[in-house]
């Protein structure tokens, strides 16, 4: 892949074929191919897999519409919420059984990614949901229990979820998001096709995008020597400071559409490193308060960045250089990204869409315990987890930018 600064249009737009870290088809129009795809891997009836708020739109229609001109048979399942719940994943696996369905198409955005593949992992067994909880030793999953296969299409570009199998899950009974997985679940194929998120608002092109650009962030903030996930991060950071405005602004421009699509899908991979904070308090929030998860981790993530990048110079330095800054200092940095925030139209404060004030210490409480707090490149106390939390709650960056570059972070 070139690099990003010499990327053209037509580059962008050139359809592509992947094989890394599983087969990846990119490319406008590539929807049109699924038929293909499916007789390739000897699918017959797959169970396409959606959430409640895409049932309606038309790439599923179209979906629909191109297996049976293949000839292949489809059911489809779209009791999916935003943040996909144990019970909608018990009611997804009965839907495959009784459809005697043999493959999972998912898609639509990170909710339906992480229910298709929370689907996978026990449509074929008795297991509860929750033996795959990323905590727990991996499931035994003999050949006759084998996961059926997995095609994902993403229409966001932000969530990342298309090639693992990782899933996040609330547990209804706890008010907590957990993450399960299993290593022997990989998708068979991701198709990205820039076409399916020409239709997508401004609101939640800029939710998912930032969603992206916290992936890359936090992933390439993770410690740790891995440099195929550094190298994933960095060049996803920087398609999407390059290409994340200009697919808000002019939503039909295809080059941006498509620079977001692939820059999301290497900061999805560049996660496999790990996350931090951010996702650890966005997943207790979104659990328990149901809101949109790239939007939340976009509000959260200059309270985090003020936490966590004081003695990372080097790094901030080499994210600098991505989004082509001049000015690679830590201020100067996270001034950038909250310029970028603001410029998409990103609240400040998690008050502002819903959150109440009252939940800092119980939310703080349940983000000590998600995995993605493990991996977070300072470790925070109990009291000083809750102070994020708070801070995401009543948080403004509504000062000027040289106001802000004069604004010392009061969290040491």
């Amino acid at each position: 892949m070139k690099a990003v600064d010499s990327m053209t249009d037509a580059d962008i737009l050139e359809p592509q074929d992947w094989t890394f870290p599983i087969p990846i088809a990119y490319g406008p129009g590539r929807l049109g191919e699924i038929g293909q795809h499916c007789a390739a891997l000897g699918l017959k009836n797959p169970l396409i897999v959606t959430d409640k708020g895409s049932r309606d739109l038309p790439f599923i229609s179209r979906l629909q519409r191109v297996l049976s001109d293949a000839g292949v048979s489809a059911g489809l399942f779209s009791e999916i919420s935003p943040n996909p719940r144990d019970d909608e994943i018990g009611a997804g696996r009965d839907k495959f059984r009784s459809g005697n369905h043999d493959a999972i198409i998912a898609i639509g955005g990170g909710s339906a990614m992480d229910g298709g593949k929370a689907i996978c992992l026990t449509a074929r067994n008795d297991r509860d949901l929750w033996e795959f909880e990323w905590e727990s030793e991996p499931a035994d999953i003999g050949p006759d229990q084998a996961f059926p296969t997995l095609i994902t299409i993403p229409t966001t570009a932000g969530t990342g979820a298309e090639t693992e199998s990782t899933a996040m899950v609330t547990h209804t009974g706890k008010g907590m998001k957990f993450c399960i997985y299993h290593p022997q679940l990989k998708p068979s194929l991701a198709l990205l096709d820039p076409e399916l998120t020409l239709g997508l608002p401004g609101n939640l092109t800029a939710w998912t995008g930032a969603d992206a650009m916290v992936h890359a962030i936090e992933a390439y903030c993770v410690p740790g020597f891995h440099p195929l996930c550094d190298g994933l991060a960095l060049e996803g950071l920087a398609l999407v400071a390059k290409w994340l405005p200009m697919a808000v602004r002019a939503p039909e421009n295809m080059a941006a559409r498509g620079g977001m699509l692939v820059g999301s899908c290497l900061a999805g991979i560049a996660f496999q490193k790990g996350l931090g904070h951010v996702h650890a308090i966005s997943h207790m929030v979104g659990a328990e308060f149901n809101t949109q998860h790239g939007l939340t981790n976009a509000i959260i993530l200059p309270v985090i960045l003020r936490f966590n990048l004081p003695g990372m110079e080097h790094k901030v330095k080499r994210m600098a250089d991505a989004m082509g800054l001049t000015d690679a200092s830590v201020d100067a940095f996270i001034i950038e990204v909250e310029r970028l925030l603001n410029d998409i139209n990103i609240p400040r404060s998690l008050s502002e869409i819903g959150v109440p004030a009252d939940c800092a210490s119980r939310i703080a409480e349940k983000a000590m315990q998600d995995s993605a707090a493990g991996t977070n490149p300072r470790t925070a106390s109990r009291a000083e987890m809750e102070l994020l939390v708070e801070k995401a709650l009543a948080f403004k960056n509504s000062q000027n930018l040289e106001q802000r570059k004069k604004t010392q972070p009061d969290i040491k």
